[in-house]
C-alpha cells in the first residue's frame, strides 16, 4: 500500500461515535479540551486512529498522558535552590535553630523566607503553585490562583529566520536589574530551550551563552526546562546543547517524551542537607524508571535524535518553499536546524488545524496564532509528502 493512502478522515472530526463517548465522558470529566476519542489498538507507528475509524499521521502530540508531570520537576527544581541558598546562608555544618523549624509550620520567618525564582515572559512551567507562579501566559490555569511575588524578564521577541536578528542586550540587561534590585534574593531562573506553549519562540546561542554568565556571576541556579524540548525532538537529545554553553545548566528537569518525570544536576550540594526534604510518593518508582530506560534505549539503539535532524531539515527544506509561495499565511518560519522542532504562524491558527484534520493531518497549536509540528522521533522521510501535500491543499485553499 503506498505511504499516501495510510491516513483518510471517514467522518467529520469529531465524528460521531467520538461525540457519543464524549457526552458520556462529560459526566465526571470535562471532555471539552477532546478534540476525538483515539482507539489506541489501531493506532500505531506516526499514525493515531480515532474511534470512528480517521487515521491521521500525528504531527500534533497535542495528546495529554498521565504521569509523574513537569509541573512536579520544576517545583522540586526550585526547592532545591532553594534549599542550597539556606544552606549557603546558614554556612556548611550548621543545623537548623527552633525558630527556624516552629515558624515554617506557621508559614512564617525565618523558617519560610521570602524567596524568588526568575521567569520570562510567554514561559510555561506548569500548573503547581510554584510552576504556575513561573508561567506567564494562559489565564485559563492561573486566573483566580494565589500567586508569588517572583520577577518577570522580558524573553527575546525575535523575528525569523533568527540569524538576521540578535537584538537581544536588552533583555540580558533587565534579567540583571531584576536579581539586583528584586525585594528578595532571586534563587534560580528557569527558561525553556525553546518557549513551546508560548509560541514556539527561539533565542539565539549567544543569548543563552550571557544569560549561563550572568546567573554565575550572581550566583543564581539556571534550570533549563526540557519538559518539551528534552529527548531528541530538536535533533539534539537536550534542547540546551544546542546553546554550545562553556559551563551546563545547574538543573535540567524533563518529562513528556521520557514518560516519567524529574531533574538531573552536576552540584552534588543541590542534594539537601537532610534525607526526606526532596520527597515523593512516586519517588524511584521502578515502573517509570525501567520504562524510561526502555525509550533512551530505543532512542539511541535507533539512532533516533540523528534521524529526527535529518528529516528535520527536509521538511523545513519544504515548509521554507511553502512560506514563500503562502507568505501571508506561513509568517516567521522558525525551527532550522532544530529538528522536527518547526513552527510559524498564521492568520487563523484554530481555523488551520481544523482544515488540517479534514486532511487527516492531526497537528497543534501554541501561542497566539502559531501551527507548531511535533511529529515523533519516528518521524521519516516518506512521512514529509503526506504533510506537505495536506498543507498545500489547505493552503491554495485558503489562498
Amino acid at each position: 500500500m503506498p505511504a499516501a493512502s495510510q491516513h483518510s478522515v471517514v467522518t467529520e472530526v469529531p465524528g460521531p461515535l467520538s461525540k457519543a463517548a464524549l457526552r458520556k465522558l462529560d459526566d465526571f470529566f470535562d471532555s471539552r479540551p477532546v478534540h476525538f476519542v483515539v482507539d489506541y489498538d489501531k493506532s500505531e507507528a506516526n499514525y493515531i486512529v480515532d474511534v470512528d475509524g480517521n487515521k491521521f499521521l500525528d504531527v500534533g502530540l497535542n495528546r495529554i498522558f498521565t504521569a509523574q508531570s513537569g509541573s512536579e520537576a520544576n517545583e522540586l527544581a526550585f526547592k532545591a535552590a532553594m534549599m542550597l541558598y539556606r544552606r549557603k546562608e546558614r554556612g556548611e555544618g550548621i543545623d537548623w535553630t527552633d525558630e527556624e523549624i516552629s515558624s515554617c509550620l506557621d508559614n512564617a520567618k525565618p523558617g519560610s523566607p521570602d524567596l524568588a525564582v526568575l521567569s520570562f515572559t510567554n514561559s510555561f512551567h506548569g500548573r503547581g503553585f510554584g510552576s504556575l507562579s513561573t508561567t506567564r501566559l494562559k489565564a485559563v490555569h492561573k486566573l483566580d490562583i494565589p500567586s508569588f511575588n517572583w520577577p518577570k524578564a522580558p524573553f527575546p521577541a525575535l523575528k525569523y529566520p533568527l540569524e538576521q536578528f540578535m537584538h537581544e542586550n536588552s533583555c540580558l540587561d533587565e534579567v540583571e536589574r531584576l536579581i539586583r534590585s528584586w525585594h528578595c534574593p532571586v534563587v534560580a531562573l528557569i527558561i525553556e530551550p525553546i518557549q513551546s506553549e508560548g509560541g514556539d519562540n527561539h533565542a539565539s546561542p549567544s543569548f543563552f551563552q550571557r544569560l549561563r554568565d550572568l546567573t554565575k556571576r550572581h550566583g543564581v541556579i539556571m534550570i533549563a526546562d526540557e519538559v518539551q524540548t528534552g529527548f531528541g525532538a530538536t535533533g539534539k537529545f537536550w534542547g540546551h546543547e544546542h546553546w554550545n554553553l562553556a559551563s551546563p545548566p545547574d538543573i535540567v528537569t524533563f518529562s513528556k517524551k521520557a514518560q516519567t518525570a524529574g531533574y538531573y544536576f552536576g552540584d552534588r550540594m543541590l542534594v539537601p542537607d537532610k534525607a526526606y526534604r526532596q520527597f515523593n510518593t512516586w519517588i524511584g518508582d521502578p515502573a517509570h524508571v525501567i520504562m524510561g530506560k526502555a525509550i533512551i534505549q530505543e532512542i539511541l539503539s535507533k539512532n533516533l535524535v540523528e534521524q529526527c535532524s535529518r528529516v528535520g531539515d527536509i521538511l523545513y527544506a519544504e515548509l521554507e518553499k511553502l512560506s514563500r509561495k503562502y507568505p501571508k499565511y506561513v509568517k516567521n518560519l522558525r525551527g532550522k536546524g532544530q529538528g522536527t522542532y518547526i513552527a510559524f504562524d498564521t492568520i487563523d491558527s484554530a481555523a488551520f488545524v481544523k482544515a488540517m484534520k479534514m486532511k487527516a493531518i492531526s497537528i497543534g497549536t501554541c501561542g497566539v496564532n502559531t501551527v507548531r509540528l511535533r511529529p515523533m522521533l519516528i518521524f521519516e522521510e516518506q512521512h514529509v509528502p503526506l504533510l506537505i501535500s495536506a498543507l498545500e491543499e489547505v493552503l491554495a485553499g485558503l489562498h
